[in-house]
């Protein structure tokens, strides 16, 4: 019995919070410093792309390039499919699942196959996409510049975290693997929170 508590624990606090929602009203969306400042103001972005850098780094080899490009590819078609109004159920949940999923591949040092990487990010690309290109429903070309600071602002962060995977393996392989634990347990939690709605993003 005493097994099952945290398992319960979370299923309760699951049920009695709501989602925080971080796409509506996000102001001006016609220019490419706002669209370039959007992924870099809201929380849940910043971890997430983070995360895919990071992750990509621990995999190394070709995948250090294909999973993030992967993901900024999928993006674009999410964006797409937001923009002209095709429904994407669970938008924000599959947000903040992004979060949780890559913090936990962090932490966890998986090691998937460079193939099943970008299938995995892919997938949670399309929300994020989504979410940035439903924010364009409506205003026309002038969505174009917005699109392309989301999709430059994206690729940066995943640079980055590209550069904090390989600065943190130069440490030494055990200081890595903690550090690098360390910071997909907090995303990790972070996503939960996201999830939960405590964390506003």
């Amino acid at each position: 019995m005493l097994r099952k508590l945290p398992l319960l624990a979370c299923t309760a606090l699951f049920m009695t919070a709501g989602p925080a929602f971080a796409h509506v009203g996000v102001g001006p969306v016609d220019t490419f410093s706002h669209g370039f400042m959007h992924p870099l103001t809201g929380i849940d972005h910043v971890l997430a792309m983070v995360a895919v850098g990071l992750f990509a780094a621990n995999l190394g080899g070709a995948a250090l390039w294909l999973v993030p490009s992967a993901f900024v590819g999928t993006m674009i078609f999410g964006g797409a499919l937001g923009y002209y109004g095709w429904p994407l159920p669970m938008v924000e949940e599959g947000i903040g699942a992004s979060v949780v999923v890559m913090g936990l591949a962090i932490a966890l040092g998986v090691r998937l196959p460079t193939i099943a990487a970008m299938a995995l990010v892919g997938l949670f690309a399309l929300f994020h996409g989504h979410a940035h290109g439903s924010e364009g429903i409506g205003i026309g070309v002038s969505f174009l510049p917005y699109a392309a600071g989301f999709v430059g602002a994206t690729a940066l962060l995943h640079i980055t975290g590209i550069a904090l995977g390989l600065s943190l393996d130069r440490l030494g392989e055990t200081p890595a693997a903690i550090m690098k634990k360390c910071a997909g347990v907090a995303g990790a939690i972070a996503g939960v929170s996201i999830l939960a709605g405590w964390l506003a993003t």
